[in-house]
């Protein structure tokens, strides 16, 4: 099984800390919606045989699409794919472009999932990262949707400088209140060259902290797993039975296809990504050639992605499959390198998986990176 992870690179505005790959100007809309549709055909022998699984439209902003477009593209995959009976299509949507009408004809769509941006319920949080929605947007797209859609997703941010622990509990509540699902919860990071960094260099915001976040974090699961919440990921959470295939696919480290600028591909043995520019992509696209760069990945490029992803999640490194298919020397090697990370009761094995223990979520990824093999020499 194999998703296809679909960028629409366009948003109505920047929000502050993001580094993804956008453009708030809609003129290539058109026609990047035709290469779009172009390269999904262009590419259709890459995954061979295997039947696709989930659909997604990230970005950007995917909701700012109208349906006819996402219907266009969805048609474009059934056409040249084998999709089983019933996919996981997920696009992800803003509150503001969460109207009344939105949410209804989305449900006549094949659409069956929204993830939708929520970030705060809080105007001065939503202002600060400069968000297009406002609080009370985010209140009743999620009243009206829970109406239409069985399996939604909220994103909520922890750590934003000035959000109070009770706001953040707040803002958790709302979330539980509608009767979601399924909650991704990400820390405000200070990415590189963006306008969050900028401000904050500038003292017209306060610098993001790691003991906040880190507060935030434990007052998370704690206040889910109060509600069933399965902590499956370390920035998902969902009742049983709701967790996300896609998501749950990409940590597992399954195939998958990127269509679009800047998407990224991934099929277990080699990693690609598309160029990172609306106009050169549509170029290429346009003469039937691939805007694409792709790297073999070595066997200890495998296991490094391997310890990474299977850390993140509740399934955990399987030793087995280490020895399996890396070798010998990575399980000792692993094993070695956790040891201290167990003496502090960071990681344990349970049934031949190395996991990380509540104290050591937090810490997964520096703990990983940790595990890394960088030479066999």
């Amino acid at each position: 099984m194999s998703g296809i992870y679909i960028h629409i690179p366009f948003c109505k505005q920047a929000c502050f800390y993001c580094d993804f790959h956008f453009s708030t100007s809609l003129k290539k809309k058109d026609e990047l919606i035709n290469c779009l549709v172009s390269e999904i055909k262009l590419r259709k022998n890459e995954l061979n045989t295997d039947v696709i699984q989930t659909i997604y439209f990230g970005g950007g902003t995917p909701s700012l699409l109208q349906l006819s477009e996402i219907d266009r593209i969805i048609d474009a995959v059934y056409e040249n794919y084998e999709v089983v009976a019933n996919p996981e299509i997920t696009l992800e949507a803003n509150p503001d472009d969460l109207t009344s009408s939105k949410i209804v004809e989305l449900a006549t769509s094949k659409i069956n999932r929204l993830s939708i941006g929520i970030q705060s319920f809080f105007e001065d949080d939503l202002q600060l990262m400069n968000r297009a929605h406002n609080a009370q947007e985010a209140i009743n797209c999620l009243t009206e949707a829970t109406h239409y859609f069985k399996n939604i997703s909220v994103d909520l941010i922890y750590g934003i400088p000035g959000l109070s622990n009770k706001q953040w509990k707040k803002n958790i509540d709302m979330v539980l209140s509608s009767g979601i699902k399924h909650i991704s919860s990400y820390a405000l990071t200070v990415e590189p060259k963006t306008a969050l960094e900028s401000l904050i260099k500038k003292g017209m915001i306060e610098d993001v902290s790691d003991l906040q976040a880190q507060e935030q974090f434990y007052i998370l699961i704690e206040e889910l797993s109060k509600h069933n919440f399965i902590h499956y990921e370390l920035s998902n959470f969902a009742k049983d039975g709701a967790f996300s295939i896609n998501n749950s696919s990409y940590w597992q480290g399954k195939s998958y296809l990127g269509i679009g600028p800047s998407a990224h591909s991934f099929d277990g043995k080699q990693r690609s990504w598309n160029v990172k520019n609306n106009s050169k992509y549509i170029s290429a696209i346009q003469q039937n050639k691939l805007p694409i760069e792709r790297e073999l990945l070595s066997i200890t490029d495998q296991y490094n992605e391997y310890v990474m992803t299977g850390l993140r999640t509740i399934w955990g490194v399987s030793l087995e499959k280490v020895t399996r298919e890396f070798g010998k020397q990575y399980h000792t090697y692993l094993l070695l390198q956790s040891e201290k990370y167990i003496a502090e009761e960071l990681l344990y094995i349970e049934d031949e998986k190395l996991k990380t223990t509540r104290k050591g979520k937090f810490l997964s990824d520096g703990i990983s990176a940790d595990l890394f093999k960088l030479d066999m020499t």
